[in-house]
């Protein structure tokens, strides 16, 4: 005899983990919309677009377009360096279209950022910045900005990969660079990379073209360094020595018996007459394998670690000199910033 009730018990068994998977599957992309809808409602009217007004060298009307957030009510807004390319006259406008002028107070090439200042307006919706340190691979974010011109744009992807190093126009190098695969475009510069909890963690600033997925923004954290020495100085400040330098090899033998772990190390290849450097006893050809303590693996080591804190006090460099370890006493002096950057570190 056939046993109905059974295998209707079975079937019944055999069917409900397909509708709960589909019920959860659907959950999720629920979950995911609704953290993507909920950063675009929050930090959406903080996006502003940005337009720079010049004229060019035939006198002929000239500019272009980005993006930049909002990060405080009074109308501060971050952007690219390569945004407002030096202009002093800036228009920015809102997701709701309202129309505002601006002014540049400081740019920093060697970051590609800088800060600027609606006029005349008060409690603008206003984006916090978040820690880029606590990020990690994988993590949702969503990009938002004016990409081609279409403004207001949002679009999701992950953090690809953290601690990532990008070449300004000024030749030096962006530390601790955010790659990310949120889809960006021309416009989308200076626009904000954004968390699932609303935090700018991020400001976009460089796509690589003919690749797809492949796009990067400058770390909040680092933003948050140059944004404190723009509102002070009006300009980032940084240690000036007076040598230019390449990145080198260092011996096993030579660094064995310095009692050193560097591979490498940056070699002074010219020097400036009178620089801090020169009198503070450094040679073409030495190889400096630290900075106050700190290894330099590199030319980009030594950049980095000639930062504000070092201008006007005594540094201590570890060189290697024809295999000896050797030290001197460096007093930085303040690097004056060119566009494009001069040769010297």
């Amino acid at each position: 005899m056939l046993d109905v009730t059974h295998m209707s018990v079975f079937d019944t068994d055999d069917v409900q983990p397909h509708v709960d998977n589909a019920a959860q599957d659907a959950a999720l992309l629920d979950a995911y919309s609704h953290a993507v809808i909920g950063v675009a409602d929050r930090v959406g009217p903080a996006v502003v677009r940005v337009e720079t007004r010049r004229k060019d060298a035939k006198g002929r009307a000239a500019g272009g377009v980005g993006s930049g957030v909002i990060i405080a009510p009074d109308g501060l807004v971050l952007t690219n360096s390569h945004v407002v390319d030096g202009a002093r006259e800036l228009r920015l406008t809102d997701s709701e279209g309202r129309v505002m002028e601006a002014r540049l107070l400081g740019e920093d090439p060697d970051t590609d950022l800088a800060l600027i200042r609606a006029d005349s307006v008060r409690n603008l919706p206003a984006a916090a910045l978040g820690d880029s340190k606590a990020l990690r691979r994988g993590q949702l974010v969503v990009a938002i900005g004016n990409p081609l011109g279409f403004e207001s744009t949002v679009t999701a992807g992950v953090i690809s990969a953290l601690g990532r190093s990008l070449r300004a126009q000024t030749g030096r190098l962006i530390e601790d660079v955010i790659q990310t695969d949120a889809a960006l475009n021309p416009g989308n510069s200076g626009g904000p990379l954004v968390t699932s909890h609303g935090e700018v963690i991020g400001i976009n600033t460089a796509i690589i073209m003919g690749a797809q997925g492949i796009c990067f923004a400058v770390a909040s954290n680092t933003a948050q360094i140059v944004l404190s020495e723009l509102i002070r100085h009006g300009r980032v400040r940084r240690g000036f020595v007076g040598i230019a330098g390449q990145t080198v090899a260092v011996p096993r033998r030579h660094a064995l018996a310095a009692a050193i772990d560097n591979g490498s190390g940056a070699m002074v290849t010219t020097m400036e007459q009178g620089a801090p450097a020169d009198t503070g006893g450094l040679m073409t050809l030495d190889v400096i394998v630290r900075v106050d303590g700190e290894k330099v693996t590199g030319v980009d080591d030594l950049i980095r670690l000639l930062n504000a804190e070092r201008i006007g006090r005594i540094v201590t460099f570890d060189v290697l000199r024809r295999g000896m370890l050797r030290q001197f006493d460096v007093v930085p002096t303040e690097r004056v910033s060119t566009r494009p950057a001069a040769a010297a570190k």
